[in-house]
């Protein structure tokens, strides 16, 4: 019941009108008027019992010198000061606290709806087949060994083994690769991954805690737990800050004989500019950022930002778009030139669904290519399709799905696929007529500032490291165009979140870039995790620290800037603060302030703080 009103009484709204009473109260006194009430009696309820409380609770529940706060100075002198009867210093030093507690709480909650929306992605149910009968159950209900049946368009509901059929699978929520992959008889496949074509039956291998999806589930909440929340400088300091202000204040008691003196002194060693000094300068560096698109969650991922020596990008639609485009069409055959093939090509593709298929029609629309009806369409999953188009019998497809219909690939289209898979590119073969006579090769947009971004952290002594789930050819060919120094690719999720640890256990401050679910994880391992957030989806910008809202990676090297800044302002802002509270306290001693008008001197010290963090908000970076 008590915390219920404790809890009532936190918040903006009560915040305001506590400080209302503050000022009613201090025009009262100003013009000596008699009221039924001190109104400042308003803010010590409303600002001053929620501190109250939390410096009690931490002296019971805290363990160490963590049981000292920066909330048992303001108590004390907030006590204190109502014993002596000035209520207006009492509710001004539990306001500036409570102002201080709101603008903390503001920069540094964290977006839970990530994990929730990751969780919504295991499938409910799943279609279990046995003695041939075929029969929807709760995915509780699944064991290992379990035959279940995946039709296409359909959420893998666990980890197996293909028993039957071929198709290809999204599984860019795991591994984060931008193509569907092709998959056999023999090969593994994980839950929550989408069964792009055909019907398969998988022999279950995990269930439960253990499917791929449900790591990737429990590595997020790990690392969501790992990330403490930013400790208020005051705080950090008022193991040394409570003790040497009692003693200053029954010091000055005991030689002055003055009780005034030593609450005033109390007032004014309040630690209040140190509560603001840190939200307010990280409230400004937020809003600059956001000016430039750039969403900052927390202050600590804005201070560690300063303090980070190595980038780590994943690659598919973080240095690049995302988007597979056409790079080559190669003919092998005289009678068709590389426009009559790809008119050939797109025209057999109009009817496909795999990606591939789609980018080559979209290419060969946007060069205002004609295209042809295609007859007797027929696509066979994780292979290629068949089609007819101007009474030409084509084949479109990878190497197995040729030579399975006995056409025979010559070896300079060997050597021409050698190369194009070397260049990172998704190939593929075209047959007319039974003889192989050409290749299209796709690849995913390197983002125009990508090279420049690398060449940027390089100059600012920033090392510059590649995760990917991508092949081992086409990752190498990506980090030789881009110029980054280092690379792994071929990763799943726990894979990205082992090397990032291995990076911070060799001394590294380590930065994420990421769009995919995949990297969710990974975001959350890393001292600062930032999201693209046009592109990426919204479970990974809700498990990041900073989210880049146009997809701007050239905002990195403006980012470390800006954080160097906000460390900078914050350091200056407590050195200012501490010399008005040494030179107030000196005062104070000598009998030249009241605690009222200590508390006003305490105010202006504040306020100072806030002006100075302000000036962040219109600097220049660029």
């Amino acid at each position: 019941m008590f915390k219920k009103f404790i809890d009532c009484l936190a918040g903006i709204t009560m915040t305001v009108i506590g400080g209302i009473s503050l000022i009613a109260s201090l025009i009262l006194s100003s013009l000596n008027i008699d009221f039924i009430f001190d109104p400042a009696w308003i803010a010590v309820i409303i600002c001053g019992i929620p501190l109250l409380y939390l410096s009690v609770w931490r002296i019971f529940f805290n363990k160490g010198i963590s049981k000292i706060s920066s909330a048992l100075l303001i108590s004390i002198a907030m006590i204190a000061a109502i014993i002596i009867g000035d209520l207006f210093a009492a509710g001004e030093v539990a306001f500036i606290m409570a102002i201080g507690a709101i603008l903390e709480e503001k920069t540094t909650q964290r977006a839970q709806k990530g994990l929730k929306k990751l969780i919504q992605l295991v499938p409910q149910t799943a279609r279990r087949i046995l003695n041939n009968e075929e029969n929807i159950i709760p995915i509780t209900k699944i064991k290992v060994g379990d035959t279940v049946r995946i039709l296409p368009g359909e959420a893998i509901p666990v980890d197996g083994t293909i028993i039957s059929g071929n198709t290809s699978i999204d599984q860019s929520i795991i591994t984060g690769e931008y193509l569907p992959v092709d998959k056999k008889i023999g090969d593994d496949v994980f839950c929550g991954t989408i069964n792009c074509f055909g019907s398969i039956d998988i022999s279950t291998k995990k269930i439960g805690k253990d499917s791929t999806l449900q790591k990737l589930i429990q590595m997020v909440k790990e690392a969501e737990n790992k990330q403490a929340p930013m400790q208020r400088i005051a705080d950090k300091w008022a193991s040394w800050l409570v003790p040497v202000a009692l003693l200053i204040a029954v010091c000055s008691y005991f030689i002055t004989d003055n009780i005034i003196r030593a609450v005033t002194v109390l007032v004014v060693f309040c630690p209040c500019a140190l509560v603001l000094a840190t939200p307010t300068a990280i409230m400004a560096a937020i809003g600059q950022a956001t000016k430039h698109g750039v969403i900052i969650k927390s202050g600590e991922a804005l201070e560690k930002m300063g303090k980070v020596n190595t980038i780590a990008f994943d690659k598919t639609g973080t240095l690049t778009l995302g988007k597979l485009k056409v790079s080559n069409v190669i003919s092998f055959s005289s009678k068709f030139s590389e426009t009559s093939l790809l008119k050939l090509v797109a025209s057999a593709e109009m009817h496909s669904e795999h990606p591939l298929g789609k980018a080559i029609v979209a290419h060969a629309k946007e060069n205002h290519i004609a295209l042809i009806s295609a007859k007797s369409f027929k696509m066979e999953a994780g292979k290629g399709i068949c089609a007819s188009v101007n009474d030409i019998r084509l084949l479109c497809g990878n190497e197995k799905y040729l030579t399975e219909n006995n056409i025979k690939i010559p070896e300079n289209v060997k050597n021409a696929l050698t190369t194009l898979r070397n260049e990172g590119k998704a190939s593929l073969l075209i047959a007319a007529d039974g003889i192989c006579i050409g290749i299209i090769a796709l690849s995913d947009i390197i983002r125009p500032t990508a090279k420049t971004v690398v060449d940027k952290l390089r100059k600012m002594n920033t090392q510059t490291v590649l995760l990917t789930g991508d092949n081992f050819q086409t990752a190498d060919y990506f980090v030789r165009q881009v110029g980054i120094t280092s690379m792994q690719s071929e990763l799943l999720p726990e894979d990205k979140v082992k090397a990032l640890i291995t990076l911070q256990q060799n001394g590294k401050n380590v930065c994420m870039i990421g769009d995919g679910i995949n990297d969710a994880p990974a975001l959350k391992t890393a001292d600062v995790g930032v999201a693209m957030g046009n592109m990426g989806s919204d479970i990974t910008v809700d498990a990041s620290d900073i989210t880049l809202m146009n997809d701007d990676i050239s905002k990195i090297p403006y980012l470390k800037r800006l954080s160097n800044a906000t460390v900078h302002t914050i350091k200056l802002s407590i050195s200012l603060s501490l010399i008005i509270n040494f030179v107030a306290i000196i005062i104070s001693v000598k009998g030249l302030l009241t605690p009222t008008t200590g508390a006003l001197v305490h105010n202006a010290g504040s306020c100072l703080v806030v002006l100075i963090a302000a000036l962040l908000y219109d600097r220049k970076f660029d």
